[in-house]
């Protein structure tokens, strides 16, 4: 067999590209809307108004609270981050959420399991990150490891979804390269600016790890169902021909 020519790179991707709508029509839609809200927060919305409505779709414990749909669900409408300023850390971000965990692994997942199982993994990470880290905050309030004002704080965006979309594409990736993927979807969240107020990072890095655990869970999961239906395929024909 010849291995592919460096030289069809180029057509490889714009086949892909072209065919992306086709593949996974349910992320483009998604990623659409996405950068619509962004550029009518940032570009039509006045500065006060655009706090003000990051901070009530914030996943804050003060917001879960009040109104926990509104916030769980506006909060995956928008995304914390910058698509213009590409010298800043903020575009890196963008970079690995929006391009890699949406762009790319949303893609593929809806592509390989469909629309509901790639929203599944979508939602599940957003929302059950969120939960999860939000008793993870309690209980650091309630043994001092937090400062009081974390229950007020902003935690908005499309990055727990993004990063168990990361997660859950290791199953894409040739088995060489899946332990280096795990590495680096475990360890960028903890190369920015993130600080540790005590035995715990700050609430938003755990957030992240947790959502690459449940990512990480899921894509078991699926390797494990695979692989039952796979024997039980092979264990067909002997039962069907005693």
């Amino acid at each position: 067999m010849n291995a592919r020519s460096p030289r069809g790179l180029p057509a490889r991707l714009l086949r892909a590209v072209l065919q992306y709508p086709r593949r996974s029509p349910l992320t483009l839609c998604y990623v659409a809307l996405l950068v619509l809200g962004h550029v009518w927060v940032d570009g039509f919305l006045s500065a006060d108004r655009a706090d003000a409505l990051r901070a009530y779709i914030s996943t804050n414990l003060d917001n879960l609270h009040d109104h926990p749909l509104t916030a769980l669900f506006g909060s995956a409408l928008l995304y914390d981050g910058t698509l213009t300023d590409i010298a800043s850390t903020g575009f890196v971000g963008t970079l690995i959420t929006l391009g890699l965990g949406i762009c790319c692994c949303l893609a593929w997942a809806e592509h390989r399991y469909g629309k509901l199982r790639a929203t599944a993994v979508l939602l599940g990470g957003h929302i059950g990150a969120t939960l999860i880290t939000a008793v993870v905050i309690l209980v650091a309030l309630r043994h001092g490891w937090y400062p009081e004002s974390v229950r007020q704080d902003s935690d908005y965006g499309i990055s727990y979804g993004a990063q168990t979309c990361l997660a859950f594409a290791t199953l894409a990736l040739p088995r060489w390269a899946r332990l280096p993927w795990a590495a680096f979807v475990l360890a960028w969240p903890l190369s920015g600016d993130g600080e540790w107020p005590g035995p715990l990072p700050d609430f938003t890095t755990v957030g992240h790890l947790l959502s690459a655990a449940l990512g990480f869970a899921l894509a078991g999961a699926a390797a494990a169902l695979a692989s039952r239906r796979r024997r039980a395929d092979a264990l067909a024909p002997a039962d069907a021909h005693p």
